[in-house]
């Protein structure tokens, strides 16, 4: 068992490998997490993103290639390895007829930690996620947003070196969402290191210092979210609806012309601009209205279609 050596990354791993039977659910991929970095695993269903985080929370074998996570094998290190490791996963796994505070302590216990140590603990992390009053409920009467803030403070009971975040926000609503980022946000600037996946474009954006984007096993791009964006989209997007085909047809054949590049999606054209009310005032040179046009900036949601395809993939 070893510690990380000062400058060395908390997690590396080269052309990591799993399998499920016949199925290839990471093929190969190499990445570095460094501390006081927070750092995403995005992808579409099936990317590999989950089963590469269970290979890093040692649950998960690997089945070939080099993986270190806080300098130690998995392989080998396990229990040491999940002693350090704070974890939030999927489902909120919370014992329902317990209160939200012997929650943690019970948790706590898992750890081993002395019970003054435990209680202490228990105040600081309700009072971070905004539970305090909530202390002595029962967890079923929480709602699906302070259900999920309790997990996060669950998994920060053994002031964690390492922070796993598997789809930290799914299915909560926008403002329970926010607040569990506001938290998150938190940690990462007391310089928590974090690792999270998520579904949410915009979360990753908010949060993540560098990320990769899975695709079939497969790390197709990596770098900070406007790293990624700068390379892979342009500045802005010109958003234009038809009421009528022929007006479609004409701005199509008009951008034929030029070297701006088009998705023609069922309900809007996209257009890739670095300047998009001077595209926009090309397009309409000639009178055409669209029912709607706008221009936005492009997001890291456009390189994610972009690289990964709008095709709906099922786990």
């Amino acid at each position: 068992m070893s510690d990380p050596v000062p400058g060395e990354p908390l997690i590396e791993g080269r052309n990591l490998t799993k399998h499920f039977g016949n199925l290839v659910a990471v093929d190969g991929i190499d990445f570095r997490v460094e501390p006081g970095e927070s750092f995403g695993f995005l992808g579409p269903n099936g990317a590999g993103k989950s089963s590469t985080m269970r290979m890093i929370g040692c649950v998960s074998p690997v089945d070939s290639g080099y993986l270190r996570v806080l300098g130690m094998d998995p392989a080998t290190d396990g229990p040491h390895i999940r002693a350090r490791l704070g974890v939030v996963p999927q489902e909120d796994t919370l014992d329902l007829v317990l209160t939200v505070a012997d929650n943690l302590i019970v948790y706590g216990r898992y750890f081993g930690l002395p019970y003054n140590e435990i209680r202490e603990r228990t105040n600081e992390l309700l009072d971070f996620v905004q539970l305090s009053e909530r202390r002595d409920d029962l967890v079923d009467d929480l709602s699906g947003g302070m259900k999920r803030r309790l997990v996060i403070a669950r998994g920060l009971m053994n002031r964690p070196d390492l922070l796993l975040l598997d789809e930290p926000t799914t299915g909560l609503d926008p403002q329970a969402r926010h607040l569990v980022w506001d938290r998150l946000y938190r940690l990462k600037q007391d310089g928590v290191t974090f690792v999270l996946t998520t579904h949410y474009m915009d979360e990753a954006e908010q949060l993540c210092d560098r990320l990769v984007i899975m695709d079939r096993g497969r790390i197709v791009a990596e770098g900070s979210p406007r790293e990624l964006i700068a390379q892979h989209a342009t500045r802005e997007v010109l958003e234009l609806r038809f009421h009528r085909d022929e007006h479609r047809a004409a701005v199509l054949d008009r951008l034929a012309a030029s070297d701006q590049r088009v998705e023609n999606l069922a309900d809007r054209l996209l257009v890739y601009v670095d300047d998009g009310d001077a595209v926009a005032a090309y397009v309409t040179a000639d009178g055409v209205k669209p029912e709607n046009m706008f221009v936005r900036r492009s997001t890291l949601e456009d390189v994610f279609l972009i690289l990964t395809g709008r095709t709906l993939v099922e786990d």
